[in-house]
């Protein structure tokens, strides 16, 4: 079986990462790709691993239902996602649509596909919201503690400047951002709402871009209602992700450097207070990867009932819960 999937907004660096991806799947083959900025230059003189003969094109919203495609990803700035659903909508046509915006992760009527914590309701999904980056890193950094949290939980995070798209501004602007650590959204920032709706919990979340290009880490400082052990701690991660193939739980706090172009994320640095009440942990992903495409591809995986990571180069380590790491 092979499923035509188009994407929407192919010109950023998510939408190369997808085709990337897509382009190596086994179930699934690229229909179309638009971008009005390319239309007309093959997609594969840009994403050099894909070997097809499809061009960006640049379709209206109306043209979209008309296309070939029993899928389609919307790699779209905010706000922008609607008016193309609207469209199919207006078409009675029904696509599977994963948008990688912010527009429908609080819409009640689409599933929240962040598979590691949601897939128990993700088969036969039509209407997916993929996570935020930032969000995907800081549930599964909360979630194994989320039962003990006392209080709101703080998180500090750091992400590369590809995080900001390719639209200028000052977040993605590598001359501004040279030497320096630009915070931004301090207070209200889509990704602390979407984390307190999904977890059910306060979360305060502080935002900054620095240098680099890709990879984003989040320490988070939980304040629990009794008092752990680091054993009890790890046990209780290694528990909740065993058996998570992009999930890895380390001991050592992990490194933004080293999660770029990885598909997974690290999850590590544990740290108790004293009193063993406040315990603070470290998360690392690779934005535009498990912060973006590859968990759009586990939520195309699921959604058509193929295993969850195929067509996902899966990393080498060792599988958490052996007691490695």
């Amino acid at each position: 079986m092979t499923v035509p999937i188009g994407i929407v907004g192919g010109r950023g660096h998510t939408g190369a990462e997808l085709i990337r991806l897509l382009a190596g799947h086994p179930h699934f083959q690229i229909a179309y790709v638009s971008s009005r900025e390319l239309a007309g230059q093959r997609v594969r003189d840009h994403v050099h691993e894909y070997a097809g003969t499809v061009a960006y094109s640049a379709p209206s919203h109306d043209d979209l239902p008309t296309l070939d495609a029993d899928a389609v990803v919307l790699a779209l700035p905010n706000d922008k996602a609607g008016l193309c659903v609207a469209a199919f909508d207006a078409a009675g046509v029904d696509p599977v649509i994963v948008d990688l915006s912010a527009d429908h992760r609080f819409d009640a009527s689409w599933h929240y596909g962040l598979p590691e914590l949601t897939r128990a309701q993700a088969s036969g999904q039509r209407r997916i919201a993929n996570p935020g980056c930032y969000a995907t890193a800081m549930q599964l950094a909360i979630a194994p503690m989320r039962d003990v949290l006392d209080g709101p939980v703080q998180c500090f995070g750091v992400s590369g400047y590809s995080g900001a798209g390719t639209t200028p501004s000052d977040k993605n602007d590598a001359a501004a951002l040279r030497d320096n650590l630009m915070p931004y959204a301090l207070t209200g920032h889509v990704h602390e709402r979407e984390v307190a709706r999904r977890l059910g919990c306060p979360v305060e979340f502080m935002p900054h871009v620095a240098p680099h290009c890709r990879g984003l880490t989040i320490t988070a400082n939980l304040h629990l209602s009794r008092a752990f052990t680091l054993d009890e701690v790890r046990a209780r991660y290694r528990e909740r992700y065993a058996g998570e193939p992009l999930v890895r739980v380390v001991d050592a706090a992990p490194w933004v450097s080293r999660i770029a172009g990885a598909q997974h994320v690290e999850i590590g640095g544990f740290a108790l207070a004293a009193d063993g009440r406040r315990l603070v942990v470290v998360a690392t992903l690779d934005n535009l990867l498990k912060g973006a495409a590859t968990q759009a591809v586990q939520n195309l995986n699921l959604a058509f009932g193929f295993a969850e990571f195929a067509g996902i180069p899966l990393p080498a380590y060792p599988p958490v819960g052996d007691g490695s790491g």
